[in-house]
């Protein structure tokens, strides 16, 4: 099969998951766990299925540059934008955490124009203005507050801190993913990841009564941890060998798709019209400050 139509199902398997796992995440806390609690046991054991699996495969060596970029990508893709989202989905619902994380491709393409001077037209950034109109319509006219979901505004803004956070760690990991194996990369990742999230999520992992936990909480953790965390960082990861940082940001819009399916399916969450407004909203703008310019055609001339 083509590589890149590999990358794309590798894409769409990723975004699938994160759909599911903003219900079956947040169902789990605080009642089960704590958010940092719940990030440091999905380090851990990202990190241990990592760490086996590398010593099947050839050891790679890294270069001396590659280490600060190593550490920055684990502390934005599996410190800061995991401790944001879990803690805003504590806070908030899983449609709305599935409707603001949408604002990545649109953080993206600001964080490009700042660190790779991509060029801003002025289509993008109308389209930068409403995606970030539609995240703020949520955040200050949405329920402030509902069952199980204590500060809504709060736990949103955490999702586009979340977003920010996600999106530097695409373009920060790029350069590796031409250069090393996605294991080895993801053992490092998530080696740093549990040091730099061991002081924060400790009181709470230990809190929990592990050999009290019924059948349900257990696969629901195994889920979090294993699909969500190592099947999808590694589709993300295989994914970005074929495909740009961009594209494979252009594929979190499935998620509220599969997001509120579930969510309403299961009888976890309800649309309301302040959300399909304000998804709306985001999406228009994303289309907007995704499309590419069209290419003008040069007038050929022909000497008689």
């Amino acid at each position: 099969m083509n590589p890149r139509v590999i990358a794309l199902l590798a894409a769409t398997a990723a975004s699938t998951i994160y759909g599911i796992n903003h219900t079956i995440a947040k169902g789990l806390m605080p009642d089960v766990i704590g958010p940092y609690g719940f990030i440091l046991l999905r380090v851990v054991g990202a990190g241990i299925i990592f760490w086996i699996l590398s010593f099947f495969l050839p050891s790679e060596k890294i270069e001396r540059k590659d280490w600060l970029r190593i550490i920055g990508c684990a502390f934005f893709g599996m410190v800061l934008n995991m401790l944001m989202f879990f803690k805003g989905l504590s806070l908030s619902t899983p449609i709305n955490s599935s409707v603001v994380i949408t604002l990545s491709p649109v953080l993206l393409l600001i964080l490009s124009a700042v660190f790779l001077k991509e060029k801003i037209t002025w289509l993008k950034s109308v389209g930068i203005g409403l995606g970030l109109l539609g995240a703020l319509a949520l955040i200050l006219f949405g329920a402030k507050t509902q069952p199980n979901a204590p500060n809504i505004p709060l736990g949103n803004m955490l999702f586009i801190v979340n977003a920010a956070s996600y999106s530097v760690y695409l373009i920060m990991v790029k350069p590796l993913v031409a250069k090393y194996s996605s294991i080895t990369l993801m053992k490092f990742f998530f080696l740093f990841a549990i040091v730099m999230n061991l002081p924060v999520g400790w009181a709470e992992f230990s809190a929990v009564n592990w050999g009290a936990l019924s059948f349900e909480s257990v696969w629901q953790l195994a889920f979090v941890v294993v699909g969500t965390t190592v099947l999808t960082y590694l589709f993300n990861i295989y994914a970005l060998k074929q495909l740009s940082p961009s594209t494979i940001g252009a594929f979190i819009y499935l998620q509220p798709l599969i997001a509120a399916l579930f969510a309403i399916f299961i009888g976890a969450d309800q649309l309301t019209p302040l959300r399909m407004g304000a998804a709306a909203l985001i999406f228009f703008g994303v289309y907007l400050s995704s499309r590419k310019p069209k290419r003008k055609l040069t007038p050929v001339s022909y000497d008689e």
